[in-house]
């Protein structure tokens, strides 16, 4: 009789941790690398395969990281915000073009805009996978000492960037 309810207490079992796990927000990831400093890296710029970017980059000013791609349909929804961003110079935003082709992500840049002071090219994912990144858009605050101090997942929604992004980055500026 116990041996005929193991495989139902299993079942069970999975359909307990499969309800929690999809109760989580997946925007919601922990990081590992708040409050650490950004990863040593040495990737080439978008426009300039010569030039060399490393994450001295970060130091000095607060930025915000995002990791972008021309396949990402995602990042047609966000685009439009750190346009405005950028515009407004309401923060230093530097691009990460993941897992793209150089041609490819200029290309987008031409017909999107670019928001970007500078931009990395990380075409094999050496600083994603450093970083952690599971996905674009992916963005990152990071502060004058180059540590990262907020990682988003996801989509920058203008109620993210004014509730959530805006008033870190303005706290930052000041410390």
């Amino acid at each position: 009789m116990i041996r005929a309810l193991i495989p139902l207490l299993i079942f069970l079992g999975l359909g307990a941790l499969f309800a929690v796990g999809l109760t989580k927000d997946p925007s919601k990831l922990p990081s590992e690398l708040i409050n650490q400093p950004v990863p040593v890296f040495s990737l080439t710029e978008l426009y300039d395969a010569k030039k060399e970017i490393d994450e001295t980059i970060f130091k000095g000013r607060v930025s915000l990281l995002n990791v972008f791609g021309s396949w990402c349909t995602a990042c047609l929804v966000e685009h439009p915000l750190l346009m405005r961003a950028a515009a407004r110079k309401d923060v230093l935003i530097i691009g990460m073009d993941w897992r793209d082709r150089r041609e490819d992500g200029q290309a987008w840049l031409e017909q999107h805009g670019n928001p970007y002071s500078e931009i990395i090219f990380d075409e094999a994912s050496e600083l994603a996978i450093k970083l952690g990144v599971t996905g674009a858009p992916e963005s990152f605050i990071i502060d004058k000492a180059g540590y990262i101090r907020y990682k988003h997942t996801g989509i920058i929604t203008s109620e993210i960037w004014h509730q959530k992004l805006l008033p870190l980055i303005e706290t930052l500026k000041v410390e």
